[in-house]
């Protein structure tokens, strides 16, 4: 096996499939990466057995084709270290050992054979099959993926459901404290009703490698399995069996006090207040009356305490509520318009936090927030 490669490319594609590898993998072997050369194109795959990475490298010249598994880590800090240049790899076949030159010099690598490298079997025939922009993915997994959970007893808590239909595509996640839904109504099907459980690792991986642009990506996916293919990548995961709770049972509908408030305003002001907060509860108290907002927090245990006052567009009645303050700096962190619309009915229903200007007609963000008591 020998073959002449990009330094730089090489390594920006082992960097983005290099992230699939478990910090305890759970057969020696999954420390490596796999590579296999054969016509004119270099593919490098990355497993920790539910979720592979796939990606594919155009080769400056191929002489001899064939597979080996190198470890990634020694691969990764060698290529991290040349400028752009092009690479010749030379794998000896009897002894796996990888000899790689530059034009000032050559390193050694073991290397070992690519038979014991496990490969999740391909998606069967009795698949549904969809494309859709990169872009408009990449806004719903980055829309929601914060909101998702760390919960080992309901695994379907710390993933994203996606529905797909004929009038929009949806993005939910919830940890049951918190839940975000993003719609886009320029993705739709041709007429039949779609839903996946994506888990929050594939997720991470496609967040960081989608790119923002149209381009187009296939989905493909069975009750057991999905596969991402798009551009020099191609990702199959294992989906979370099970049922995603109804999360539209859980959003308001009648929320009478709406609350205009400018975002970094009410970012800096939360920011400052919660250092008071008591540090296992870190509860933020809400006092509304007509045209301002009054933000306090206290420490009792520490005789702490502090309170901001700022102006916000409100006429109703007056309201105290209380929230998380983590968990509204997420969820102010994650709209992008410059003012918030902040939606309350009474102090034990959830708040709804949606964008207040929005400029793209095209999508509907929503970001519900439990109540605390006060």
């Amino acid at each position: 096996m020998k073959f002449v490669v990009s330094s730089s490319t090489f390594f920006a594609r082992l960097q983005a499939v290099s992230k699939v590898i478990s910090a305890k993998p759970v057969q020696p072997i999954l420390d490596n990466i796999l590579l296999v050369a054969k016509d004119g194109v270099l593919y490098a795959t990355a497993s920790d057995k539910e979720t592979t990475m796939e990606a594919r490298v155009e080769l400056e010249q191929l002489e001899e084709p064939g597979s080996i598994t190198i470890p990634a880590k020694s691969l990764l800090d060698i290529l991290k270290e040349f400028p752009e240049q092009p690479l010749t790899f030379d794998i000896n076949p009897d002894t796996w050992q990888v000899v790689i030159r530059s034009d000032r010099g050559e390193y050694s690598v073991a290397g070992a054979s690519a038979d014991d490298y496990p490969v999740q079997t391909a998606l069967n025939q009795e698949c549904v099959r969809l494309s859709m922009c990169c872009g408009m993915l990449l806004d719903g997994i980055t829309r929601t993926v914060f909101a998702t959970a760390n919960d080992d007893l309901r695994p379907v808590m710390n993933c994203i459901l996606m529905e797909m239909g004929s009038d929009n595509f949806t993005f939910v996640a919830s940890d049951a404290h918190k839940l975000v839904r993003y719609k886009r109504f320029d993705a739709k099907t041709e007429g039949d009703q779609y839903s996946l459980i994506l888990p929050k690792k594939p997720s991470l991986m496609l967040k960081n490698i989608l790119p923002k642009d149209d381009s187009s990506l296939r989905l493909e996916f069975n009750d057991k399995m999905a596969c991402f293919t798009f551009g020099d990548y191609k990702m199959v995961c294992t989906l979370v069996e099970g049922r995603f709770p109804n999360y539209n049972s859980v959003i308001p509908q009648n929320n009478p006090r709406k609350v205009v408030v400018e975002k970094k305003e009410l970012y800096s002001t939360l920011r400052r207040v919660s250092v008071m907060a008591n540090q296992a509860s870190n509860l933020v108290k809400f006092d509304l009356s007509a045209g301002s907002m009054v933000i306090s927090a206290q420490d009792m245990d520490y005789a702490m305490a502090g309170h901001e006052t700022i102006n916000c567009e409100y006429d109703g009645d007056g309201l105290s509520i209380g929230f998380k303050a983590p968990f509204v700096l997420e969820i102010l962190s994650n709209i992008s318009t410059d003012h918030v619309t902040i939606e309350l009915s009474d102090p034990s229903r959830p708040g709804l936090f949606v964008p207040y200007e929005n400029d793209n007609e095209d999508e509907d963000l929503l970001m519900l927030l439990m109540p605390m008591m006060v």
